[in-house]
């Protein structure tokens, strides 16, 4: 190396030295992405500890909090307790007005006096229950009595009130009323139809009248005789209008409308169900009916 070279570098600096420092730099610049790399490490497992930290202080905190709870029931249980022990003993009943002395917790236990009550023995009071009772007056008497019939009118009256049948009639017309019906279900439709028609007609105040009418009216429609059953279904209603078959009845002459091709029948019939028999199954079936019609 000449001097001309050895001129070209800083004072008291050698080509050496700067060897080292460039060999030194490089080196570092190497390790910085280490130390970086393991800061963020460190930065991340602090953290973590950090969060387990806070979540064992906070279930501690936790703990604490009912440990004190618990604390203070025991303490409460204790001074109730220990009130009780030091209580003096209940003082006669004549001394039951002195005030009890405090106890050394500070807590004092009242003591109160038991009073027996004897029941009285006085009867209840008499409640007046006479009635002045008035005779009527001569004016009062004729508003109530009815005057009585004339001569002529007396015998129809009494052709007209019909003697209560008893048993042994009763039996037999019920036997009769069976027969028409098995008639209808072992085939002989016209002769059932024949003899409940003449059963209804013959023995109007009997309690199956108006179920001799609706069998009738459903053997007439199984006959096709629709307007035959219509008439037997509105004499059933009109006669029987709180029988046990009159809604089934207005059913049925609605469908013998509907036959007979007459609608605005039928549906009047059953608005008629639903607005006097609402929440029955008849009412339900009309308003199904209703619906299929509006279609």
């Amino acid at each position: 190396m000449t001097v001309s070279d050895t001129a070209s570098y800083p004072s008291g600096r050698t080509p050496r030295s700067l060897v080292l420092e460039h060999r030194i730099i490089r080196r570092l610049f190497a390790i910085a992405p280490l130390c970086a790399l393991t800061a963020c490490a460190t930065t991340g497992s602090a953290q973590s500890e950090l969060a387990e930290l806070k979540a064992e202080v906070r279930a501690m905190r936790e703990t604490q909090a009912r440990l004190e709870k618990r604390l203070e029931r025991v303490e409460l249980h204790a001074s109730v307790s220990q009130s009780r022990a030091a209580a003096p003993a209940p003082a006669p009943a004549r001394e039951a007005s002195a005030p009890a002395a405090p106890t050394s917790s500070g807590y004092s236990t009242p003591e109160l006096a038991v009073v027996k009550l004897k029941p009285r023995n006085e009867p209840a009071p008499s409640l007046p229950t006479r009635v002045a009772v008035v005779e009527p007056t001569s004016d009062d008497m004729e508003m109530f009595i009815s005057p009585a019939p004339d001569g002529d009118d007396a015998p129809a009256t009494a052709e007209v009130s019909e003697p209560k049948m008893d048993e042994a009639a009763l039996a037999v017309l019920d036997a009769e009323f069976e027969q028409a019906v098995a008639a209808l279900r072992t085939g002989n439709v016209e002769g059932g139809v024949t003899r409940l028609q003449s059963f209804a007609e013959q023995n109007p105040r009997h309690p199956r009248a108006d179920n001799a009418l609706y069998f009738s009216g459903l053997g007439q429609m199984g006959l096709k005789d629709h307007a035959s059953a219509a008439k037997s279904f509105e004499r059933l209603i009109s006669s029987y209008p709180a029988g046990d078959a009159v809604l089934d009845g207005m059913l049925r002459l609605a469908e013998c409308r509907m036959r007979l091709n007459q609608k605005d029948d039928a549906r009047a019939l059953y608005t008629r169900i639903l607005t006097q028999f609402p929440g029955t199954a008849a009412a339900t079936q009309a308003e199904q009916r209703l619906a299929s019609l509006s279609h």
